[in-house]
């Protein structure tokens, strides 16, 4: 997690919503990414695809079994439904996201209740104080300029 940090003080440095992802698998960082959304001018550049889009690149394949992405804020529906088709099997994030979350906070698209192709074990709550705070600081900073 603190790798992923790392990659959201890159976005927040870019003027990004400090967001990053790592993706690894048998111990091996196999990709890495934060929010680009508004360098990019595109909605789906979020930290989780990108390292998505990375990971596929380096592995050869679109399928990441059994990989696990470390994310500094809850994954949003998009962001889920890409890790469901990449056959990710872990989500471990930091910080909840009240607006967006699909782990549970606005929606739990990963309850064992649906009926996915796939499965995707989540752990919560990893390093979430720091997490959240890069976030908050981020938003106050933008506001004061504002």
């Amino acid at each position: 997690m603190r790798l992923a940090l790392d990659e959201a003080r890159t976005a927040r440095d870019m003027g990004e919503v400090p967001v990053g992802a790592v993706i690894v698998l048998d111990d091996v960082i196999i990709g890495r990414g934060h929010n680009v959304v508004e360098s990019t001018h595109d909605a789906t550049a979020h930290a989780e695809m990108m390292a998505l889009r990375d990971a596929a690149d380096a592995f050869g394949n679109q399928r990441l079994n059994d990989a696990t992405i470390h994310v500094t804020l809850e994954p949003c529906a998009m962001c889920i439904g890409a890790l469901i088709l990449s056959r990710i099997g872990t989500v471990v994030f930091g910080a909840r996201d009240p607006k967006f979350g699909a782990c549970g906070s606005v929606v739990n698209l990963l309850s064992s209740d649906l009926a996915w192709n796939h499965s995707v074990e989540v752990v919560e709550g990893i390093m979430s104080d720091e997490s959240a705070e890069l976030l908050r600081g981020f938003f106050e900073r933008l506001r004061a300029r504002q």
